[in-house]
């Protein structure tokens, strides 16, 4: 028995156990739900290897002209009052690409988030364990974002993280949050060092917005070289219809014996929903990685997004999407092993929540 084996017997039996203590207790409500996320991507470049987009990226739609499960997850979590938890156990292609470059993948590959959580005051809550990142507009979870896809700001930044959180709620607009993490993405050590994180949000009727900060010792067995990370997101609501969003990155990676190695990314969103079935999104994005600090190529690399979104029932969601990639490297893959700077892709990705 190999060691993902064992990670998912693991994690199905913590549901078990968590499904029982569920079934005892009357308050507060424990919830259990899931969703299933398969598409179907055609990729203009007909790569033989089947892969959209760099290697190690694609977090969503990362198999080209194949019918593929990008993710199917299962949840059962409490609110805290004091205490609470949750608990999604995944599987899929997104799971194979999110836990890449973490060092206990094969241990935590079908785990996205087992957290504890204690609601200390009214203003003050703990938490502690594998939960999603503080950092980014979009999620690891497709059904969730205004497009099926992540643009590059999303992919070159953490979709979770393991460690402790303070969050502190000034008022019903304003809040903060502090966290102590192994580091970037990663569950398993690479080295003797900790991370930290911040946050600043604003919540308003019309506007949210939040700046988060990251910190912390990246490189492998390497304690002393920084990783100075800074990421602004701004969402505004327009109309009851229409809604914009920003994002700006900005990163460093400090090297040995080396000049720093920096980063800078933006994108643009804008959601159109005509009723409560039917809505449009679209994306551009940027990310400049000039020394190939993060991006595993000197590049600049960008991309459009056109997104339109369909419920044909309530618990049924459609998105199709036309997306386009360009690179100043040649990073994406095609016919008979090469490479080119371009890529297109027309993706139908299916999501079915319970």
């Amino acid at each position: 028995m190999n060691k993902r084996d064992n990670s998912l017997i693991y994690g199905s039996a913590i549901l078990l156990i968590l499904v029982a203590l569920a079934a005892r207790a009357d308050e507060p409500p424990v919830l259990f739900h899931g969703f299933l996320d398969g598409y179907y991507a055609w990729n203009s470049n007909q790569p033989a290897n089947h892969q959209n987009f760099e290697p190690g990226t694609g977090t969503s739609a990362a198999r080209a002209n194949e019918f593929e499960i990008n993710l199917a997850a299962v949840t059962i979590d409490r609110d805290p009052a004091p205490v609470g938890f949750h608990f999604s156990l995944v599987a899929g292609n997104g799971t194979d690409i999110v836990h890449a470059a973490d060092p206990a993948r094969d241990t935590f590959r079908y785990i996205y988030q087992a957290s504890l959580s204690y609601k200390a005051t009214n203003k003050l809550t703990l938490e502690g364990g594998i939960y999603p990142s503080h950092i980014g507009f979009e999620s690891f979870y497709s059904k969730d974002n205004w497009n099926y896809t992540r643009g590059w700001l999303g992919e070159f930044s953490p979709y979770y993280q393991a460690g402790v959180k303070a969050t502190y709620a000034f008022n019903d607009t304003w809040s903060a949050q502090i966290h102590v993490l192994n580091g970037w993405q990663i569950i398993g050590e690479n080295n003797d060092a900790k991370a930290a994180g911040t946050q600043i949000a604003y919540s308003g009727p019309r506007l949210s917005a939040s700046f988060n900060t990251f910190v912390g010792a990246e490189l492998p067995n390497d304690n002393k070289d920084l990783r100075l990370f800074g990421d602004l997101v701004a969402t505004y609501k327009a109309t009851p219809k229409f809604s914009v969003a920003g994002s700006l990155d900005r990163g460093r990676q400090q090297l040995p014996e080396l000049a720093d190695a920096n980063w800078l990314g933006a994108s643009l969103w804008g959601r159109y929903a005509f009723d409560d079935r039917h809505a449009v999104a679209a994306r551009v994005d940027r990310f400049r990685d000039p020394d190939n600090a993060i991006s595993g190529a000197a590049q600049t690399v960008g991309s459009a997004t056109l997104t339109y979104e369909f419920h044909p029932a309530n618990n049924l969601i459609v998105k199709t999407e036309a997306r386009r990639d360009h690179s100043t490297a040649a990073v994406f893959a095609k016919s008979h092993g090469a490479t080119a700077k371009d890529e297109n892709l027309l993706i139908i990705g299916v999501v079915a929540t319970f």
